[in-house]
This record gives structure tokens, C-alpha cells and sequence, in this order.
């Protein structure tokens, strides 16, 4: 068996993800320090002050050197069912404080909360959005998207035709795994757009860095609010470690 199959990933100094993302833990149980410098984990605080640790996944470089910048990763469909429970459940209490009549959600990994949050939201449904197109699917109601973990050419982010009456001229709660650059969610917001609904709030388990701030705007510029269970910044290595990008 080989080193890559043996550890789960092939970047040196970084933790293979097998036993991450099972579990929540309190302050006390927390093995780390809260501050940097960080060594392979970060500890994200949730609203309850409780931590859920994620593991540090170096950013690809061009010629294969070590990593110089690295994220905090969640994997939703790989995490432990009470751990997506959890996070869904603080990200249903912070959308409580924006109006809005459907709970919209992006693949993929956005669609393993999408369902829960609409379910603690009293919603008995919601409408997923999805990169893979049916046959009844339509060109002009997709919307091109790619994202800083999915490397190489971008796919088509699509919404079944037969969903649309469902959220034209409707306010929508869009709900994902998390927001970084912003990248997918504009274009999912795009497409939402271009369908008649209105963005009324974004729901993500985590809100990494800042860079997404600017981009998640309305088309007459007003700020799109997001809410999260937690917040994680992005990395730059030192030589003690790995600290939050200045």
C-alpha cells in the first residue's frame, strides 16, 4: 500500500481527515490552544461555546512545492450525522432574524444542511439547486461556477424548471457548507436572480476569511446578509506555524 493510501492525502504536514468532523467538544476537552499558531488543526468556536476542530488543508501551488497558504476544511457529507445536525441547528437560529418565505440550497455539500435548516425553520421543504442536468433541464436556467477546492474547469449550476414557480418573486434564504472567495455563491445568486427570486439571507456552517464581503451583494448593490455557525480565517505559514493571514 502506498504513503498517499496510508495517510488519505498526499500534502506533507498535513492530517488525514479520517477522524475529523465526528465529534464537538468544550473548552475543557479541547486538546489545543483557541490562538495561534496553529500546527494541522483549527479550532472553531461555535455559538454555544462549544469547539468543532477542522483540519488545516494546504492550497495547491503551482510546481508542487509545499504549501505556503492553507484553509480550515469541513467536508459535510464525510462529518458525523449529530456533528451536520449541530451546525445546522445554529445556522437555522441566526437566519431566524431575516424574513423570508423558501430556503434554497446549493450543492453539494450545502445540501446536507439545506433539509435541516429548513426543518428546524418550521419550512416542510425546500428547493436544491444542482450541477447535474436532466434531460427536461434548460440552458438559460443554469449559471457557470466553480470554487477554490474544486481545481480545473468549472461546471454548470442548474434549477429544475419544474421548481421555478416555487421561488419567482419569492424572498429566499440561500443555505451552502460555507463561503470563502464568494466564487459559488455568485453564481448561485446569479441564477436566483435570472429565476425572479429575491435573496433575503445566506445561511453557511462557516465563513472563512473576508475575501467573499465584497462580492455578496443584491443587483442594486445592497449587502446580502450571511450568517454562519462559525468563523474560521485563511492561513499563511510562519516559522512557527501557521498563523491567520495579516
Amino acid at each position: 500500500m502506498s504513503e498517499i493510501d496510508l495517510n488519505g492525502q498526499n500534502l506533507r504536514g498535513f492530517d488525514a481527515t479520517t477522524d475529523y468532523w465526528q465529534t464537538t467538544v468544550t473548552a475543557d476537552e479541547l486538546t489545543q490552544s483557541p490562538l495561534p499558531p496553529y500546527t494541522s488543526s483549527y479550532p472553531a468556536k461555535l455559538p454555544d461555546g462549544r469547539y468543532l476542530v477542522l483540519p488545516l488543508r494546504g492550497m495547491p501551488t503551482a510546481d508542487g512545492s509545499v504549501p505556503e497558504r492553507c484553509v480550515a476544511s469541513l467536508i459535510a457529507n464525510q462529518a458525523s450525522i449529530d456533528v451536520v445536525e449541530q451546525l445546522a441547528l445554529h445556522m437555522a437560529h441566526a437566519a431566524r432574524a431575516h424574513a423570508f418565505d423558501v430556503v434554497v440550497g446549493l450543492p453539494t455539500l450545502g445540501l446536507a444542511f439545506a433539509p435541516l435548516v429548513a426543518k428546524h425553520l418550521g419550512h416542510s421543504r425546500y428547493v436544491p439547486l444542482g450541477y447535474s442536468r436532466k434531460y427536461w433541464y434548460r440552458e438559460e436556467l443554469s449559471e457557470p461556477v466553480s470554487s477554490i477546492t474544486t481545481p480545473g474547469k468549472g461546471k454548470l449550476l442548474y434549477i429544475d424548471p419544474n421548481q421555478l414557480s416555487l421561488i419567482a418573486g419569492k424572498r429566499v434564504l440561500v443555505v451552502d457548507d460555507a463561503v470563502s472567495s464568494g466564487t459559488t455563491m455568485v453564481s448561485g445568486l446569479r441564477l436566483l436572480e435570472r429565476c425572479g427570486a429575491q435573496v433575503a439571507a445566506i445561511a453557511v456552517a462557516m465563513r472563512q476569511g473576508t475575501q467573499w464581503q465584497q462580492k455578496l451583494r443584491r443587483a442594486d448593490g445592497s449587502v446580502i446578509p450571511v450568517v454562519g455557525a462559525y468563523d474560521c480565517p485563511r492561513m499563511e505559514r510562519r516559522a512557527d506555524g501557521w498563523w491567520p493571514e495579516a
